[in-house]
């Protein structure tokens, strides 16, 4: 199969691998990955199973989070005269690793960069979840640290998309009530072993789900799905008067009832009246 690869150009080719079903590894991966001249790899014995399933060898060096900043230079270099296939343990690379360096610094060298898409756990997850995706917000892992992890969810509370984040067997419960606290009443899914023989999407509350999982933590890989906030709750005439008040400090009584009407969805001609009232 190596003796039949096609010649690549020199370049970084960023190729994504199979998530659980080595069936799912493209076509087109597998010729760049008969074709590279190397691969840069997170963990050279899971890719040396990927290239086993599908009949190969090709030399391999270690990328990954703990090595980045030395060996980048020295692939940045190669790319010049080689084709260098950049691959994660599992899915596309630059999900939640250090790839996006290894790009940048390609790109600002003038190298050829090119994608090879296929397998993504947090799309998969999405795909099973059914749960809006219009709009979504991937996370990546949340801080291990409980202070942390609970700033980091206040900090998207409010974003109006779907959330999409991985987690650990052991974590889970921990994260799915930090979730709860911190977004209240709102449909998640748990999803695992996405595209192997026990893939699964339990649905529920964050808080039903918590629960489920507090004495029992799962295997494989997770990926969490939240949905979005809820429609917020209608400004009271408390809210629009506050706001009024505050905008005829700088506006006149039609220019500051329309700001507010913008603001808080309400209907201008009753501010209107209401900020004469005020300005009175």
């Amino acid at each position: 199969m190596n003796a039949a690869a096609p010649k690549l150009s020199p370049g970084l080719y960023i190729v994504a691998t199979p998530i659980g079903n080595l069936g799912d590894l493209s076509p087109r991966a597998a010729a760049v990955l008969a074709g590279a001249d190397l691969l840069a790899v997170e963990d050279s014995r899971v890719t040396a199973g990927l290239l086993r399933h599908i009949g190969m060898k090709r030399p391999m060096t270690p990328y990954h989070d703990h090595n980045a900043e030395e060996v980048r230079p020295g692939l940045i270099a190669r790319l010049a005269t080689e084709a260098i296939a950049l691959v994660s343990d599992a899915g596309t690379p630059l999900i939640s690793d250090p790839g996006f360096k290894l790009v940048r610094d390609a790109r600002a060298a003038g190298h050829s960069v090119v994608t090879i898409p296929g397998p993504c756990a947090a799309v998969a997850a999405l795909t099973l979840a059914g749960l809006p995706t219009d709009r979504f917000l991937f996370l990546g892992f949340l801080p291990p640290k409980a202070g942390a992890r609970a700033a980091a969810i206040a900090e998207v509370a409010a974003v109006r998309a779907t959330l999409v984040l991985y987690e650990s067997g052991p974590r889970l419960a921990g994260c799915l009530a930090a979730l709860a606290d911190g977004l209240g009443y709102r449909e998640a899914a748990v999803t695992r072993e996405i595209t192997k023989r026990f893939e699964e999407a339990v649905t529920g509350t964050l808080s039903t789900l918590a629960a489920r999982y507090a004495d029992t933590p799962p295997r494989g890989e997770i990926v969490i799905v939240v949905a979005p906030p809820g429609d917020p709750a209608p400004a009271s005439a408390d809210d629009a008067d506050a706001a009024l008040t505050e905008a005829l400090t700088r506006l006149s009584a039609a220019r500051a009832a329309g700001e507010v009407a913008k603001r808080l969805g309400l209907d201008r001609r009753a501010l209107y009246a209401r900020a004469l009232t005020l300005k009175d």
